[in-house]
């Protein structure tokens, strides 16, 4: 598809983003698995609703401007995924909150893409006019931002600590 305009980038990016929360909630749901520690795994558990919430919302503005939502696979999620899976699914630990540390890191890493993502996609809503999209794009972005602070939270208060 070329891109011949601003619209043309927001749809794309929709694609992109969508494909990117589809991937990263598989393994979200993975990292939950192996954790721990309990309020790293409700955190990653709220994480994945949140990462699913968001799908349902990005299919539903595809949908209204009649574009694929898979239309797009996005490589820089596949790419954080594949380090999730080497660098805690596949490792060794020598404890469980060194595990928990490293789950905290890959989690966050797959999250700040999506901060990226999301605040694009609102930037884009906004200057198209697409007053609906930008609203709905940023409570996802918000709700993003929440998330990230909790595990940030998570990590300083008691995972770092005790994997030091």
């Amino acid at each position: 598809m070329a891109l011949n305009s601003l619209h043309d980038v927001y749809h794309d990016q929709l694609q992109d983003l969508y494909s990117a929360c589809t991937q990263s909630l598989t393994a979200t749901s993975k990292l939950s698995g192996a954790a721990t520690d309990k309020d790293l795994s409700e955190a990653l558990n709220a994480g994945a609703n949140g990462i699913s919430e968001g799908i349902d919302v990005l299919k539903s503005i595809c949908a209204k401007h009649d574009i694929d939502p898979n239309g797009e696979h996005c490589k820089g999620m596949e790419g954080l995924v594949k380090e999730a899976r080497a660098h805690v699914l596949e490792a060794e630990f020598g404890d469980d909150a060194t595990r928990d540390a490293m789950i905290i890191t890959q989690y966050q890493r797959m999250v700040h893409y999506a901060l990226a993502g999301y605040g694009c996609l609102v930037a884009f809503a906004n200057r198209l006019g697409l007053d609906e999209d930008g609203s709905q794009l940023q409570k996802l972005l918000d709700d993003t931002y929440n998330g990230d602070r909790t595990m940030t939270d998570i990590a300083t208060g008691v995972v770092n600590k005790k994997a030091a």
